[in-house]
């Protein structure tokens, strides 16, 4: 079942999916929809021992600036004593993922189905 939440426009969507928290992305994320993304990022990894599914499917660019949302979610669910997982199967983003040591440090996988078994909710 997928709960939407309110107030939450694109470049991001949140929703609730089986105990998990998503916070579905869209479109470029880069300097300009970064900021656009930060207050929803900090609402979904604010909660104690947050199970946290970042969702880059629909994500056509992404470059440094995602880099510091996704490594600014890692620190704050991990001192929340919760969980992150990012989907992502496109090649590019998968790419500047690994070299930026990144992708060693935060568990990815293909699919959203996948995501939210393995995440720790």
């Amino acid at each position: 079942m997928v709960i939407v939440l309110p107030d939450f426009a694109p470049p991001s969507r949140v929703y609730r999916m089986r105990g998990h928290t998503v916070l579905a992305l869209c479109g470029e994320i880069d300097i300009a929809t970064a900021v656009e993304v930060v207050p929803h990022l900090e609402a979904v990894t604010a909660p104690y021992e947050p199970h946290v599914v970042i969702d880059l499917t629909a994500v056509t660019f992404f470059d440094c600036s995602g880099l510091r949302l996704l490594s600014s979610a890692r620190r704050r669910v991990a001192a929340r004593h919760g969980s992150l997982t990012v989907v992502c199967a496109h090649a590019f983003t998968l790419r500047i993922l690994a070299l930026s040591g990144l992708g060693a440090v935060l568990h990815v996988v293909p699919t959203l189905e996948e995501a939210v078994l393995v995440a720790g909710g």
